[in-house]
């Protein structure tokens, strides 16, 4: 926790330093850049544990990092987004180097726009935004519940959603809360609900990628989470899947239809196989004791035909599936897409839900009536507040 207050100091000290800001670039390796930068490999990469050289692999093409230079133009501090709510710390000490997952700090803003259908969504949110992103989940959002080909030029559309800031720039993807798109005048409205899945206005789910649960009747004993403060090794820590308790040999079923892309050991997961599905989705099945016969990479399968068996393999205290759900190589948490029926709100959900779609229509409509445009965020300057002396991090370390 002493770190997390060092970062708290250096990102509002008055002592400003200029730093530079870099998006990581597809295909470099932490390895690479470690290399690429003259820092000791030692020490950052080979003497972390297991977590930690799995956490710097989710690192992704595309993330803004900052840089800290000394006087002498070497490196003084790093920090590298895992995901939304931790990153690697990597800052000069003594005459070395340490590494350290921390959590980031950001705020959050709930901002809408509207805009009028020109040719399709996707296009015109483009258009008028200029960002993939806000593209994206009004698409997952929709899912296929919507017949887009409907839409007339002039129909209108409004988003709202929330969008985290870190350093004073976008950070993550944005949610989307709420929004209304009209096809030949006729609205049609979805809303985030409090369990985190989009229901429309009658209060029926927006069914999305089913999966069946890859264990029946298993206990979860372990839940998704991008920052844990881990209360044995006291440092933050990610984990990112859902592990099932199990009896060693129960069967492990696919949870989706695809393609087995790695059916093998791998590291601390032990024997896991890894399944390739439509839309970019991924499902990994970890710490096996034996995989069915005929699993192997190339191999076809269909949602809920067993694939392997309960185990301990790996890095691992007790039989139990680890299992990950991925989209496009990130990690998402399962909970929120392992669903066997689309939901239909009843009784007092239902009753929260209206409340809730009764708010966000009058936001909707007030947008509408003002028709609120997109606003680009201003530039800053990239002056960071990371600048202190050796005999602080001595202090403090």
């Amino acid at each position: 926790m002493i770190r997390f207050f060092i970062l708290f100091l250096i990102t509002t000290s008055l002592f400003s330093a200029k730093v530079e800001n870099f998006r990581w670039q597809h295909g470099v390796t932490y390895s690479d850049y470690l290399s690429n930068n003259l820092l000791p490999r030692k020490y950052l990469l080979d003497n972390l544990d297991d977590d930690d050289r799995k956490a710097v692999e989710e690192i992704r093409a595309g993330v803004n990092c900052h840089l800290l230079r000394d006087d002498d133009g070497t490196i003084a501090q790093v920090l590298i987004p895992l995901n939304d709510e931790l990153q690697i710390h990597i800052y000069k000490f003594k005459n070395s180097y340490r590494f350290e997952a921390i959590p980031i700090i950001y705020t959050t803003k709930t901002e809408a726009f509207t805009i009028k259908i020109k040719s399709n969504p996707s296009v015109d949110i483009k258009e008028a935004t200029g960002s993939i992103n806000l593209v994206s989940i009004f698409l997952t959002g929709y899912k296929t519940s919507l017949d887009f080909t409907a839409l007339q030029k002039g129909d209108n559309l409004v988003m709202i959603y929330e969008q985290k800031y870190r350093l004073g720039k976008p950070f993550s993807m944005p949610t989307l809360k709420a929004s209304m798109i009209e096809t030949n005048k006729k609205p049609h409205y979805i809303y985030l609900n409090k369990d985190d899945r989009y229901y429309d206005e009658k209060g029926t789910q927006i069914e999305s990628f089913l999966l069946a649960r890859p264990v029946k009747n298993a206990r979860i004993s372990s839940r998704f989470t991008k920052r844990r403060f881990h209360p044995v090794l006291k440092r933050w820590k990610a984990h990112l899947g859902m592990d099932y308790a199990a009896r060693r040999g129960t069967p492990i079923v696919a949870a989706g239809s695809g393609r087995v892309s790695y059916a093998a050991r791998l590291g601390s997961y032990g024997k896991l196989v890894k399944i390739q599905h439509k839309d970019g989705y991924e499902t990994r099945y970890a710490h096996m004791k034996s995989f069915r016969r005929g699993i192997k990479r190339g191999k076809r399968v269909k949602k809920g035909q067993t694939i392997g068996y309960v185990g301990s393999t790996g890095r691992s205290t007790g039989p139990h599936l680890h299992f990950e759900l991925r989209k496009n190589g990130r990690a998402i948490n399962p909970q929120k897409r392992v669903q066997l029926t689309t939901k239909k709100l009843k009784n007092k959900e239902k009753k929260a839900f209206i409340k809730l779609s009764k708010n966000y229509n009058e936001s909707i409509r007030l947008h509408l009536e003002n028709e609120t445009k997109f606003i680009k965020q201003m530039k800053i300057d990239n002056c960071c507040y990371f600048n202190f002396s050796n005999d602080k991090k001595k202090k403090n370390g």
